[in-house]
């Protein structure tokens, strides 16, 4: 996905939910913060969001211009209506969104994950493109390993995943927690 598209779905979610903020979660968030992402982090066709003002519309979003729909035919990419409790994320993300709005979004800000919050919600996950893409996010300098921790311990996990989280961030950085 292209920052371009994710600026369409902004656009569209927020016109069918009746929203001027769109929230995105999902690994396409990163566009928020960097425009011009590697494309090894770019893989994924879909955006997964939610109306700010008007969560309980993410099914509307989701069935308007999902996967499978005449959006997803057409333009080849989709948005997949979430809520804020798909992901897991640290204490304070709502106070880093990264705000879109320029022109293309006519109107609407998306307001997408900060990349540490972004990558702490996919340490947690742990599935192979999750711990791909985290990987991904180091190998360019995205992410620091501080920072990383810093979010772990803000986030509420049950002590055996939290542990795993630091081991994740361990292996994208190749120090041992201290």
């Amino acid at each position: 996905m292209k920052r371009s598209e994710l600026e369409h779905i902004i656009r569209a979610a927020g016109s069918i939910a009746n929203d001027s903020e769109i929230v995105v979660i999902g690994s396409q968030s990163i566009l928020g913060q960097f425009p011009n992402a590697p494309a090894s982090l770019l893989v994924s066709a879909e955006a997964d969001v939610f109306p700010m003002h008007h969560p309980q519309l993410s099914d509307l979003i989701d069935g308007s211009i999902g996967e499978g729909s005449p959006f997803h035919e057409m333009y080849g990419y989709y948005a997949q209506g979430v809520d804020d409790k798909t992901a897991t994320l640290p204490g304070g993300w709502r106070e880093r969104l990264i705000r879109i709005n320029n022109p293309n979004t006519v109107g609407v800000t998306g307001l997408c994950l900060e990349v540490h919050d972004l990558a702490i919600s996919k340490y947690v996950a742990g599935r192979e493109k999750d711990r791909e893409f985290t990987k991904e996010l180091a190998h360019h300098g995205m992410t620091q390993r501080a920072t990383l921790l810093a979010r772990e311990r803000d986030t509420d996990l049950p002590a055996e995943l939290r542990k795993i989280v630091k081991a994740r961030i361990d292996r994208d950085f190749k120090e041992p927690t201290k």
